[in-house]
């Protein structure tokens, strides 16, 4: 954000307004996250919409398998907003924050909807402590099962947003 000049009905004043430049981004990692983009995107109209495909291996739920990046080479001074619905073993959150920061982002916060305990931790012990990193989530529910899913949660998020693909 940066200062602007308001005219109100009783008196000037400096408000808020979002920054032109840099412009903040908006990543969703795919596919879940795109569930919640619309939303992300109606709250910060000016800005810019990058994507990050990754994908925890399975076998190893910790480690994330990147397959997609359209993302600007330089992030050097935006304001990084990175949605994923679930925050599960926290892998994935740690791996594309680390892939933002080697982009130059030193400003992230994730937004996810559902948290496990297991993962926050994981988050709070992983992340690189010279990246200004919050996470903002909805919930945080009773921990992970043996697949690493959340419990209750939710499923897949991506399977219930877009169907199951093999």
């Amino acid at each position: 954000v940066v200062d602007c000049s308001i005219e109100t009905p009783i008196c000037p004043m400096v408000g808020k307004k979002l920054s032109d430049h840099p412009r903040p981004i908006i990543v969703p990692v795919l596919r879940a996250g795109l569930g919640m983009l619309d939303g992300m995107t109606r709250m910060l109209p000016t800005a810019e919409v990058g994507f990050l495909g990754m994908k925890r291996d399975e076998e190893h739920p910790t480690q994330q398998i990147t397959y997609a990046n359209r993302l600007p080479d330089d992030l050097t001074g935006r304001q990084c907003f990175l949605i994923d619905p679930m925050l599960a073993t926290g892998g994935t959150l740690v791996a594309a924050t680390h892939y933002l920061a080697e982009r130059g982002a030193k400003d992230v916060t994730a937004v996810c909807i559902l948290a496990a305990p297991e993962g926050i931790e994981f988050v709070e012990k992983n992340i690189d402590p010279s990246i200004d990193f919050k996470v903002v989530v909805c919930a945080v529910d009773e921990g992970l099962n043996e697949k690493a899913y959340i419990v209750p949660g939710l499923g897949d998020a991506g399977d219930r947003l877009y169907g199951v693909i093999d």
